[in-house]
């Protein structure tokens, strides 16, 4: 495994809250870092569950799910040139551009067990119960003919069993981070299954 961890627990400036990137930055910065498609669908894929989720569940207003939805955007957008800075190198530009610290820290707080830093606030912990369930879902999705469309629970349950199918996601992180957020596991995998259809 490669060695990610970010060795410290604060980041950005809290002189920069509520400072966010316009979304022509944000994919300005994605076209610019990010070269492989399916790397690119995958962070799309979170930051819209990230928004619909800050919106919907927790009820937050549109600027607010707009920094929700910019952790989802970025929170890999290092991993495809530079896998062993994985983390690193896009928390250091987000300080660079004097972004919120609340998004850099959900960036920072998505694979607690990787880069060593805990996920603290409500969108630290949804980051990271969000990425990997997001991906073995469309795994699934790949497999049936008609994707999401009558896609049911029993179905991605059945997958989230059988260790070989996705077998890169991790299991032990899913399950963490539902019980870090209080989550049950059915609820989140129908919130998917209902949103993530929506981005391709």
């Amino acid at each position: 495994m490669l060695t990610l961890d970010l060795g410290r627990q604060t980041f950005g400036d809290n002189i920069n809250v509520n400072n966010v990137l316009s979304r022509a930055e944000v994919n300005e910065l994605l076209n610019s870092w990010v070269k492989n498609d399916r790397l690119l669908l995958h962070m799309n894929q979170v930051g819209y569950l990230m928004r619909q989720w800050a919106l919907e569940q927790e009820g937050l207003s549109e600027d607010e799910a707009w920094k929700w939805e910019m952790a989802g955007l970025l929170h890999d957008a290092d991993w495809d040139q530079w896998p062993d800075q994985h983390c690193r190198l896009i928390i250091e530009e987000l300080e660079k551009r004097a972004v919120d610290p609340e998004i850099i820290h959900a960036i920072a707080s998505h694979g607690p067990l990787y880069f060593g830093v805990e996920p603290v606030s409500r969108m630290d912990k949804m980051l990271y119960a969000l990425d990997e369930l997001s991906g073995l879902v469309h795994a699934y999705s790949l497999m049936r003919p008609e994707r999401y469309a009558g896609m049911e629970l029993k179905g991605v349950k059945k997958r989230l069993k059988e260790k070989s199918f996705a077998a890169n996601v991790s299991r032990d992180d899913i399950q963490d981070a539902c019980e870090r957020a209080f989550l049950q596991l059915d609820d989140l995998i129908q919130f998917i299954i209902k949103h993530q259809g929506n981005v391709n």
